[in-house]
Parts: structure tokens; sequence; C-alpha cells
């Protein structure tokens, strides 16, 4: 089947671009141009018609791809039109009169590139990431990851394991034959090393994850303290509803920033206290629940009001600024004695001191986002295969005698399986369809 879509987004704009793909392009370019494909590679100026007749659509530029060497591995064109509406609407509609031709779905012209071995997994949701990043950082990481750092690795990794595979099976095969003491030997020393690696990249403090998601801040504290100024403040806009009447949050409310090129999730909370209220105590069960979850929590409290005890005082970690806001209220004798914690002391409503929060909450994010060594793993997915490949190694390290090998080999087999999964390498259909919906229809 052959399969088409635009590929930019919709909205005005001076060009847009439909991508078609399958053994019909070449019969869909002539039947849309009236003229011989044009030369490979080479951008092409022609006339596009409505199917079966004369008239005039548009003109634009005709991109000619064959396959194998093309996106997709398949015959593929790009036609290069003016992005209006009508212009649109025309073209796709008379690729939709063509036999064997149909509209793409989500993310179908790079899961043909997979299927025909044109990328890996890897690359596949690298390059869904570099199409959803917002941040430099995002961007950098899929430029990276698209690069094959990741792939390179885990196929090394797999590759080994395979090699033991094989010296394993062959004395399976043949009992009677004695392995080299040197192989056997090399072959616990490979798979320690191995052992080794994967410790060494799920060490990373979720940091590719961290990337790719958001660093989450919540904003958390005693009604009226000012999180919902400050969550405004810091999005530069009306995200939250202020009001002096207390309890007002009663839902969490995220807001997605750029803050130095680091993606944040910002999340301000229901307001801490006691209270009857059912729905205001949901309401708190959720910010306590959302400050846990956080990366960084910045706890707000009043200047002249400091309620700094209880759950308050037990969220106050390292990965915590404790923030006293209203301080133009404070007169000029009076001050705070909180040496013992981090804090700043800010007027949001007077716009103190809010530049040394910020600071602040920069220095916090550039620690978090730090890495040792290169960022391996962007998704749980890959976590979860590594460490199931971990057990499985374990396991084998456990089995000594030849009596053994059957299950040693079992042991091997699985944690070679457990890599490949990552990369695309084994049958992975249960988790093709979650990857390739998340990407738009035309890529």
């Amino acid at each position: 089947m052959t399969i088409y879509a635009l590929s930019t987004g919709p909205g005005v704009s001076g060009v847009a671009i439909i991508r078609i793909s399958g053994k019909e392009t070449k019969k869909a370019i002539n039947l849309l141009t009236g003229k011989p494909l044009p030369t490979a590679r080479v951008a092409s100026l022609r006339k596009i018609n409505y199917i079966n007749t004369s008239e005039l659509i548009d003109e634009g530029i005709i991109l000619w791809f064959p396959g194998p060497e093309s996106y997709t591995g398949e015959d593929m064109a790009e036609l290069h039109v003016h992005a209006s509406k009508a212009v649109l609407e025309s073209i796709l509609s008379s690729l939709s009169k063509i036999e064997n031709c149909r509209l793409a779905e989500p993310g179908e012209f790079t899961r043909i590139a997979f299927e025909n071995g044109k990328i890996n997994l890897i690359k596949a949701e690298s390059i869904i990431d570099l199409i959803s990043a917002e941040t430099e950082i995002q961007r950098k990481q899929a430029i990276k990851i698209m690069s094959g750092i990741s792939s390179n690795k885990f196929n090394g990794m797999r590759e080994k394991l395979l090699k033991i595979l094989a010296n394993l099976e062959a004395k399976i095969d043949f009992p009677d034959e004695d392995l080299p003491k040197d192989i056997l030997k090399n072959i616990k020393k490979i798979s320690e090393e191995i052992i080794h690696d994967i410790k060494k990249i799920l060490d990373d403090q979720r940091v590719g994850e961290r990337i790719r998601e958001g660093f989450k801040i919540a904003i958390v504290g005693p009604t009226n303290a000012g999180k919902s100024s400050l969550l405004n403040y810091l999005s530069k806009r009306d995200v939250a509803i202020v009001s002096e009447v207390s309890g007002t949050t009663r839902d969490v409310i995220e807001a997605h920033l750029n803050i130095d090129g680091f993606p944040v999730i910002l999340s301000d909370t229901a307001g801490i206290r006691e209270s009857k209220n059912e729905i205001e105590k949901k309401g708190i069960k959720l910010a306590l629940n959302r400050a846990e979850e956080a990366d960084l929590k910045l706890i707000v409290l009043e200047a002249k009001n400091i309620d700094f005890k209880g759950v308050l005082k037990d969220l106050m970690d390292d990965d915590a600024i404790l923030v006293i806001n209203k301080s133009d209220l404070l007169g000029p004798n009076q001050f705070l004695n909180l040496k013992e914690f981090e804090h700043v002391l800010v007027s949001i409503k007077e716009n103190i001191n809010l530049k040394n929060l910020i600071l602040k909450i920069k220095s916090k994010l550039k620690n978090k986002f730090i890495s040792s060594g290169d960022i391996l793993i962007t998704r749980e997915r890959h976590r979860q295969n590594l460490k199931e490949c971990l057990v499985h190694l374990k396991n084998f390290n456990k089995k000594n005698s030849e009596g053994d090998f059957d299950k040693a080999a079992e042991d091997i087999r699985l944690a070679t399986r457990n890599l490949g999964k990552i990369v695309g390498e084994v049958d992975v259909e249960e988790i093709l369809g979650s990857i390739f919906n998340d990407f738009c229809i035309g890529k």
C-alpha cells in the first residue's frame, strides 16, 4: 500500500510538503504532473494538476527518491507546494483517488523506515524527541542519540553476548569436545565486563529521562503564601488564579517552561493546612504527592507568618529551596532566624530578590543535569530491558558446572534478547504501536 500525508504543520505558511511513499509513488507523480519522473534527488519545478484533467492546482517543486535509497527504503517523493488550505486539500483529495493509495497513519513513514532496516528503534525514538524538542539541551540530546551513541553501545554488548552464546551452544552440540580453558575464562570475563557496563549505565540519576520529559519543580506551602503568584511570575503569564481567599488552588496547575535551555515542568499545588473540606483535603494530598515526586521543591512561606514545622519541614532537603515571600511587609528591625535552611527572601508583589531565586533554581537544574558519562538511556523501556538483562547475566555467572550449560545458554539468550529489544533487533511488536503513535502524521 502506498501512503501519503502532509508532513509540515497545519496553518498559514509559504510552503508545505506532502510526502508519498510506496509502489504507486511513480504513478502518483505521473498522474499529478502529466510528465515522466524527474531526475532522482534533483529539485524539479512542475505544474500539479487534478488527476485525469488539465486543470491546474498549483506549481511547485517535486523531489523524487527511488528506493531503497530513501528515508523509508521505498520509492518516495516530496511535493513542495504553496501552503494554502485549498491547494493542500485538492492535492490530497487527488491522491486519495489513486488505487492502493491511502492517508498515512501517525509515524507510519518512520515505522516503514524501521521495518526496512533504514533506522533502528532507538533512532526512531530520537527522531520524535528531536521533533518534540523545546529547549537546546533536549535538541542536543536527541541529536546525540540519533548519531548512534546508544545503539553502538547496546549493539556492541549484544555482539559480545552472541559470541558467548555461540561457544556455549558449541559445547552443548559437541559435548565430547573440550572447550579450551582460555575460552571459558574469557566467557566469564566478558560477562562480568558487561555487568559492570550495565550497572554504570543504570547509575545515571535518570538524566536522560529528565532532559526528555522535563525537570519537575513543585511549589508547595501553606495557603496565601504566594505560590500561585510565583508560578505566574516564573511562567511570565497568568497561569493560575491569584486571590486573597484561602484555598483558591485545589488541583495541581502545571506550566512547561524553558529556563536557560533546561526543560521544566512547574507545578502549583493546593495550600497545605488542616481542613475538613473533602475536596480541599484531596488537593492537599495531591500537593504532598507532587512534592515527593518532584526533582526540586520550592517551599513558599510568608515572612510574617513562618509556620515551618511538621510536613513542610520534612520536605526540606537537598532538593528544596525555602522561599520566604512578602518580605516587603517586614518592619526595618525585623529579621528571620533561618540560618540552618537554604532560603531566599523575596517579594513577588514588589519584584524584590526574584533574580536571586531564579539563579538558585538554575544552579539546582545544572547540578541535576550534569552527567559524568554519556547519556544512553532516554526512556523507561531502555532502563527496564537493561535491568532484566542484568538479572539474566547474574544468573549466568552463578552457573559453573558443565551440567548447567543448557541453563547457562538460556540465560545468555534471554540477556541478548533484552539488549535486542532496546534497538529493535528482535520482535518488539508489542511496543512498536506505542512508540510510533507518538509521531505526527506525515513523519
